[in-house]
């Protein structure tokens, strides 16, 4: 019961994270006025707006006009749940110890999802990544490394210089390439990955990253040179590629399976 609570808890934060990127930076509110259809304006009942089960009911299409709903909400009312339950899986633990510390540590790591979620959807959009997501991602960040949380942390070892040793690498090649390599706030991105997860693990996620990153460009390019994609999305291979969701989705991978690709915990 705890797993299913917490799974439509992610998935109805997941539906109010697809509105703040709706409208964000468009003078809407966040939390006051009803969503519509982009087709045809129709609002959108209580009933059609249910996290998961609202666009298996309406088979992905406005009641109204019929025409398509984006994946978009129900991967990420998907992603968000399921971020939930494995942040609860990780964190169990620390109930044996203290219910406080347990509640404390799980709201920081929602509170910093939460922000992941914003970062990867903004940056898949737009190409570009807010301060005012990245700002509170690091302030959080911070606070996750210096409390005692009892996952894989010292506080009190090279950890605390992990945030500004990602960073700069990232920094230096947006100095040199004068931003046209890589984007400042990816290495913004990289000070919190940082913190949290130190640097044995954070090192580990970037080199991750660059995989993934790399893997994701050529599958694409080749599929975009066969034609598989024609048309699709706007696509060409001339696109422009944002670096941030690489980044994310690398985070997530070694903050549940923490990897050293170097050995370096034989020495820090």
């Amino acid at each position: 019961m705890v797993i299913v609570f917490l799974f439509s808890l992610g998935a109805i934060v997941g539906s109010f994270l697809n509105v703040v990127i709706l409208r964000f930076n468009t003078g809407r509110s966040f939390v006051s006025g009803r969503s519509g259809c982009f087709s045809c304006g129709k609002k959108i009942a209580w009933y059609e707006n249910i996290p998961l089960i609202s666009f298996l009911f309406l088979r992905g299409r406005c009641s109204a006009c019929k025409s398509k709903i984006s994946w978009q909400y129900p991967c990420i009312e998907f992603v968000t749940g399921g971020l939930f339950v494995l942040g609860f899986l990780k964190f169990e633990f620390l109930l044996n110890s203290s219910v406080w510390v347990f509640l404390i540590t799980y709201k920081l790591f929602i509170l910093s999802l939460c922000f992941l979620v914003l970062i990867f959807l903004y940056d898949l959009k737009h190409k570009i990544i807010p301060n005012e997501f990245i700002y509170p991602l690091i302030f959080l960040s911070g606070i996750m490394l210096l409390f005692p949380q009892g996952v894989f942390m010292r506080p009190e070892s090279i950890d605390l210089l992990a945030g500004p040793i990602l960073f700069l690498p990232f920094f230096l090649l947006w100095l040199v390439s004068r931003g046209r390599w890589i984007g400042f706030a990816d290495g913004k991105l990289a000070w919190a990955m940082g913190w949290l997860l130190g640097l044995v693990h954070g090192l580990s996620a970037v080199v991750l990253a660059f995989w993934i990153g790399a893997g994701f460009v050529l599958v694409l390019f080749a599929m975009l040179k066969l034609g598989f994609l024609k048309g699709f999305l706007g696509l060409t291979m001339k696109s422009e590629v944002p670096f941030g969701p690489f980044l994310i989705v690398a985070l997530l991978i070694a903050y549940f399976i923490p990897m050293d690709f170097f050995n370096l915990s034989l020495f820090l």
